[in-house]
């Protein structure tokens, strides 16, 4: 599989607005819940939003009320909606479909694309 492409990302001040876009090929993007996650540096990559197949959303608790993620099927796509950023927020934005676990240990079905660095100055 193509590794999904990630943009939008950006240096924004604290309380700015992003939007992020991911394109994704291929049938496993229509039959999977896709995820939003971030790396900051030094730290593990961590799960912020994720998007049913249905539309049915799911958020970290440290970004619940600020960021939307969205899909759109029809051109492979998923949007992450970012408002209030705090300079905690800073990191690269990446997109994927849920870890899962196996017996090789936690896998995702796409390769890791490049990402997109988010970046909020206090």
């Amino acid at each position: 599989q193509v590794q999904p492409v990630e943009s939008g990302g950006g240096l924004v001040q604290a309380g700015g607005s992003l939007r992020l876009s991911c394109v994704a090929s291929g049938s496993i993007f229509s039959s999977n819940t896709m995820v939003w996650y971030r790396r900051a540096p030094g730290e593990q990559r961590e799960a912020v939003a994720n998007i049913t197949t249905d539309g049915t959303t799911t958020y970290a608790d440290s970004v619940k009320g600020r960021f939307t993620i969205s899909r759109d099927n029809a051109r492979n796509t998923v949007h992450l909606q970012m408002n209030g950023l705090k300079a905690e927020d800073t990191a690269v934005y990446y997109c994927n479909t849920k870890v899962e676990q196996s017996s090789w240990g936690p896998t995702v079905k796409y390769p890791w694309g490049q990402g997109t660095q988010v970046t909020v100055s206090s």
